[in-house]
C-alpha cells in the first residue's frame, strides 16, 4: 500500500501508542491490586472467627461435663488453610482465646489478632473496632 506521496504506508503500533497502553494498564493495576488484596484479607478473617468459636464450643461442652475448662482442648490449633493459629490461656473457670494471623494474613493490620473469652467478649488488636471485624 502506498500513500499519496508514493511512499510505502506503515502498519503496526507506534512506540507512543504502546506506551499509552502500558500507562493505562499500570494505572488500572495500581488501583485493582490493593483493592483485591484487601478483599482477600477481609474474606480470610472468617477463618479466625470460625476457629475461635469452634474452640469455645468445645470448651463449653467439656465444661458442662467436667465443671472445668482445664484439659478440654489442646492448643495451639491452626486453621486448615493455615491462615490463623488459635492459642489461649485456660483456667478452671475462665479462658481467653486468641487467633493470630499467619503468613500473608499477618498483613491484616485492620483487625489483627481476634480474641474471645468465656463471657463471649470479642475483641481485636487492630485499628478497626471489634464489632466491625467480627460482623463482616
Amino acid at each position: 500500500m502506498r500513500d499519496s506521496a508514493g511512499r510505502k504506508a506503515q502498519r503496526g503500533v507506534t512506540l507512543l501508542e504502546l506506551m499509552v497502553v502500558v500507562v493505562i494498564v499500570a494505572i488500572i493495576a495500581a488501583i485493582a491490586i490493593p483493592t483485591y488484596r484487601q478483599q482477600v484479607l477481609r474474606s480470610n478473617r472468617s477463618n479466625a472467627k470460625t476457629i475461635l468459636v469452634q474452640t469455645a464450643q468445645n470448651l463449653e461442652r467439656c465444661f458442662t461435663r467436667t465443671s472445668t475448662y482445664v484439659g478440654c482442648v489442646v492448643l495451639p490449633v491452626t486453621t486448615a488453610e493455615g491462615l490463623y493459629q488459635a492459642n489461649g490461656v485456660i483456667a478452671a473457670n475462665t479462658y481467653a482465646l486468641t487467633a493470630t494471623p499467619l503468613g500473608g494474613q499477618a498483613a491484616d493490620t485492620a483487625c489483627g489478632n481476634f480474641t474471645l473469652n468465656e463471657a463471649n467478649v470479642r475483641g481485636v488488636s487492630g485499628t478497626t473496632p471489634a464489632n466491625e471485624c467480627w460482623s463482616r
